[in-house]
């Protein structure tokens, strides 16, 4: 059986938490499986990607963002502007991807926002598409856009794959949607990063340890992170937080000024670092940068923190969990295949700084009740988030829409 031709539209630059699952996915594949072909938005991610196949880059892709925290209303409108002015440069990456490639056997789109792009690539290549959803959808079947994205999938994807029962909820119950759980590889994501080591060892060894993965955005919920740390460090715990991570971008010039100016901005390390100087956190928040050896990281965790915006699990979740690491996350209703309130983590309001420092008190102070958490969530890790099991899924999925699963 010859290998499929995969085209894969991926819509961010930035190396994050999409791209890695999709890099971990492809990696796991049967060698000889898969010869993957990337169509993506200029950023890190080429790197990581050109380790795995051919990368077209373009200077942007265009999307149609109806997810439930980012979806249009007000001066978010103003952001359609930007992916019109992508659309030329992302018909152009498409058309140079066919000339260098020439036919593949399938599209997949990495993120529905992405409907645009895939309605392209399938006119221009011809061939039948794979959609990923990772975000939670707007479901409020009352508007234009979300019964358009709702009609897109319908005819343009001939399979549509949901990273867990949150999303999957977020879609309607008569599309077909297979559920997929993004994977990770605990024993791959260890390497060498000792600049990475040396920023660690400021911590103390008697403190307990909160953790924090994901580049500086105010979605990602950083500022309740330090708001936090302010309140657990005037009720007098012992408690240090170890943020992995920065900007996506630099967050200077006229663009920045205007973008932050309309309440677009989302790159938020100056009013971190603003944040730590004037309440003298320095000493118990380390910011200590990016690293791609993200093991490390979960190792010198004692719980981890996902207090995002979206009302979501996201990818940390399930990534520190394989090296028993319980997770306080901003989701208001938790779903078993993601976060068992009490058993494998603590479940939050999104926005709330103070039920986030109450749950890192709680942890905090019974120790013997978050390693059982820990030892809880690495189980369900293993269950629902082997990329073996997971990757063979997804290929079985490539083989039955291009015919090969006789």
């Amino acid at each position: 059986m010859r290998p499929l031709r995969v085209l894969y539209l991926h819509m961010i630059g930035p190396f994050g938490g999409a791209s890695r699952s999709l890099f971990e996915a492809i990696r796991a594949f049967p060698p000889g499986a898969v010869q993957p072909r990337f169509v993506t938005q200029r950023g890190s991610v080429t790197g990581f990607f050109s380790r795995l196949g051919e990368v077209v880059e373009s200077r942007g892709m265009s999307q149609f963002d109806n997810t439930r925290y980012s979806h249009y209303r007000g001066t978010r409108w103003l952001v359609l502007l930007r992916e019109l002015a992508y659309l030329p440069f992302t018909v152009v990456a498409l058309r140079r991807a066919r000339r260098r490639w020439g036919e593949v056997d399938l599209i997949h789109l990495n993120e529905f926002t992405g409907l645009v792009p895939l309605w392209l690539a399938r006119r221009i290549f011809g061939v039948p598409a794979v959609v990923h959803v990772r975000s939670v959808a707007h479901d409020d079947t009352r508007s234009w856009r979300t019964r358009w994205v709702h009609r897109m999938l319908r005819r343009e994807a001939r399979a549509v794959i949901a990273i867990d029962e949150n999303v999957r909820a977020s879609l309607p119950a008569n599309l077909p949607v297979e559920v997929i759980h993004n994977a990770f590889s605990p024993k791959e994501a260890t390497g060498a990063d000792e600049a990475f080591e040396r920023r660690l060892q400021v911590l103390r060894p008697e403190s307990f340890k909160v953790g924090f993965v994901g580049n500086l955005l105010l979605v990602k919920g950083i500022h309740e992170l330090v708001e936090a740390a302010r309140i657990t460090r005037e009720r007098g715990l012992d408690v240090e937080f170890i943020i992995v991570g920065d900007d996506v971008q630099p967050s200077r010039g006229l663009k920045a000024r205007v973008v932050k100016a309309l309440g677009l901005a989302q790159n938020v390390r100056t009013e971190v670092e603003a944040a730590l100087d004037r309440h003298a956190l320095r000493d118990r928040v380390h910011l200590v940068g990016f690293t791609a050896e993200i093991a490390r990281a979960y190792r010198h965790m004692d719980v981890l923190c996902f207090p995002s915006h979206y009302d979501a699990p996201g990818r940390p979740i399930f990534e520190a969990a394989f090296f028993g690491v319980p997770s306080i996350v901003a989701v208001r209703e938790p779903r078993a295949d993601t976060l068992v309130h009490g058993e494998t983590g603590l479940a939050i309001a999104p926005r709330s700084a103070d039920q986030l420092a109450a749950a890192i008190e709680r942890m905090a102070t019974d120790r013997n009740a978050t390693r059982r958490m820990g030892d809880a969530a690495r189980q369900m890790a293993e269950h629902n988030f082997s990329v073996q099991r997971n990757a063979s899924r997804l290929l079985g999925v490539y083989r039955q829409v291009t015919g090969q699963a006789a």
